[in-house]
């Protein structure tokens, strides 16, 4: 028999072997998911409770990493070391009481050495006291869709009521990833040094699986060895965990077989999956906080000839286009996240816009409402009360053979729009470049643009017109995202 039969069936009989352990150990779960999609690979027992560990710590970071980004802290901030903090055991960097640590080397101390004390000076710091931080934390979880969390330390130290799921886990994972890109990256950091001593990444992994970026271990008697991971390989994106691993080395394993077996499952391209958010409660009066949306929205409801089937690109236009801050911001509701609102709203958003044929319902009218939600929050004008107010139609650029046709009214049926630019030339651009890859979908389709004007700024909007329908618009809306196009049908 040749040796590389002999290598397979090993590795075939190590997996078989592997399997039945993690199915006989009762502290075991695991999960993969797809975070392009959402879609879940791989679970074993991925909604049982099961500890945490450390990877409570993702979850202190995830806090920390808001102080950040509201300006409370900077990452040249000084943490205070209470005697308290210091007292914890180890994994821990022998923090002094009264000494002092940045920012910066408190969030490497966490990835790297996933050092307990330095936990504790973070939740100290931002909320006064561990027990306050630790209920800080299960508030995020929840408001995160980790229904099943629940939080008693900032470390991850043996607490029986400290408790989540691999499936949470995953869920956190992928919010750090979302939420922070600009610190995402400090959980891929191999090395930390601190007073001369050098501390190495926890995660062995890092370094030998190709494009894993992070991003935390745990290990505690009670929880055994615990990984979430995240890899990104080939257009590819997964959020890997496995918990209760009977050693470092087994748990390891087990993960990079389950990279090896589901990595290729992701799907490739574009992300479709809503962005993972804390949910955000809309105050009663949105603040000037959110300045993109009221001018847009007054807009919308004022300008002549928005339709009921722009209605949906002006809830679009609502959340992106640009406009003027006011001088005076009012103060913010207490508990609101104003970076987190607004990826919420474009997540909801994009999710209706896109949403396939079977999805049932209809974008364009949940868009409509959520606009007009929007407004009366403002105390603006439903988009609504536009429909039919308009004395005369918006005109456009028709493509011809012998190029652009000056300005006239737009084609009627169904469009689908691609796209909308600053510059005619730009959305002139894009259809072009639709045309040319979109293939038999927009073999009879008519390109235009149409511009759209706000206080003397002018978006083009990139649409196709010809199709016979809504089936046939979201059928070709439907082929061209699967080429990487974003886009819209509406009815003219």
């Amino acid at each position: 028999m040749r040796s590389g039969t002999w290598v397979t069936i090993a590795v075939a009989v190590f997996l078989v072997a592997f399997a039945g352990s993690a199915s006989a150990n009762e502290k075991y779960a695991g999960l993969v998911m797809d975070a392009k999609t959402g879609r879940i690979l791989y679970e074993d027992r991925a909604d049982e409770l099961r500890y945490p560990a450390s990877l409570t710590k993702m979850m202190t970071l995830y806090l920390l990493f808001e102080e950040l980004d509201s300006g409370r802290l900077s990452l040249n901030s000084q943490l205070k070391v209470s005697k308290e903090a210091a007292s914890r055991p180890p994994s821990k960097l022998g923090l002094r009481p009264g000494q002092t640590i940045r920012v910066e080397d408190a969030i490497k101390a966490l990835c790297v050495k996933s050092a307990n004390d330095v936990a504790v000076v973070v939740a100290e710091n931002i909320s006064g006291s561990e027990a306050a931080f630790a209920r800080k934390m299960t508030s995020k979880a929840h408001s995160l869709g980790m229904i099943s969390t629940t939080f008693r330390t900032a470390n991850g130290l043996p607490n029986s009521e400290q408790m989540t799921t691999a499936h949470d886990m995953a869920r956190l994972g992928l919010a750090l990833h979302d939420r922070f890109p600009r610190y995402f990256k400090y959980f891929g950091t191999r090395t930390f040094t601190w007073k001369g001593r050098t501390y190495r990444n926890t995660n062995h992994l890092l370094g030998k699986v190709n494009g894993m970026n992070g991003i935390k271990t745990g290990y505690t008697r009670d929880s055994g060895f615990n990984l979430v991971t995240s890899v990104e390989r080939d257009g590819r994106h997964i959020i890997a965990v496995v918990m209760g691993g009977r050693s470092g080395a087994s748990r390891n394993a087990h993960m990079v077989d389950l990279i090896h077996r589901y990595l290729d499952d992701a799907k490739p391209g574009l992300r479709t999956a809503p962005m993972v958010v804390a949910h955000v409660p809309e105050p009663s009066r949105l603040p000037h906080a959110r300045p993109a949306l009221a001018p847009t929205m007054a807009f919308a409801s004022a300008a002549p000839g928005i339709s009921s089937g722009d209605s949906a690109q002006a809830a679009i236009l609502a959340v992106s286009a640009p406009a003027n801050r006011p001088a005076a911001p009012r103060q913010l509701a207490s508990g609101y996240d104003p970076i987190a609102a607004r990826i919420e709203e474009a997540t909801e958003v994009a999710r209706l816009a896109y949403a396939s044929d079977t999805a049932g319902e209809d974008p364009i009218a949940a868009l409509t409402r959520m606009a007009d939600r929007r407004a009366a929050a403002l105390g603006q004008p439903a988009l609504h009360a536009a429909e039919g107010a308009a004395d005369e139609e918006p005109l456009v650029s028709v493509r011809t053979r012998r190029g652009y046709s000056e300005p006239r009214l737009a084609p009627g049926g169904w469009h689908i729009q691609i796209g909308a630019t600053p510059s005619e030339e730009g959305a002139r651009t894009l259809l072009d470049k639709a045309k040319r890859n979109g293939g038999t979908v927009l073999a009879s389709a008519t390109p235009f643009t149409q511009p759209v004007e706000k206080s003397g700024e002018t978006l083009y909007r990139a649409r196709f017109a010809g199709f016979s329908g809504k089936n046939e618009a979201r059928a070709a809306c439907a082929s061209l995202k699967r080429k990487s196009f974003s886009c819209l049908a509406l009815p003219n």
